[in-house]
């Protein structure tokens, strides 16, 4: 199995999560459309909304690096920092007390695994 294809499932599984997430908070606070205000419902549609934005392009880039027989080692590694960032994130803002720690940390580490994945595709002459 594709060690990629694993990492997309668990992620993909903290997303269904999100969005019931979301749909729950919209239940209660009555709010078919946008967040009616709601502080709560806010921080749940941009967590949910940050990691569709984040995630899908990440994983592709790994999934690149996977497919030209990158180390297994460094795949792990960057799988594993985009999921635990991931929880980092959603934690750090989904509180309206905000994590800013967790949110940060989060975001650092996703966007590193970005950058990473991108260079390491550019400088090896994979692309």
């Amino acid at each position: 199995m594709l060690i990629t294809i694993y990492y997309a499932a668990i992620l993909a599984l903290l997303y269904v999560y999100l969005t019931f997430r979301v749909i729950g908070i919209r239940r209660i606070a009555k709010v078919s459309i946008g967040d009616g205000g709601n502080e709560k419902l806010s921080r749940a549609i941009r967590v949910h909304a940050n990691f569709s934005e984040y995630v899908p392009f990440t994983l592709l880039l790994i999934y690149f690096l996977e497919i030209q027989n990158a180390n297994s080692i460094v795949l792990h590694i960057l799988c594993s920092l985009l999921l635990i960032a991931r929880f980092l994130h959603a934690y750090g803002v989904s509180n309206i007390n905000e994590k800013l720690q967790f949110r940060i940390l989060g975001m650092i580490m996703n966007i590193s695994v970005l950058a990473i994945s991108s260079l390491y595709l550019l400088l090896t002459g994979i692309v």
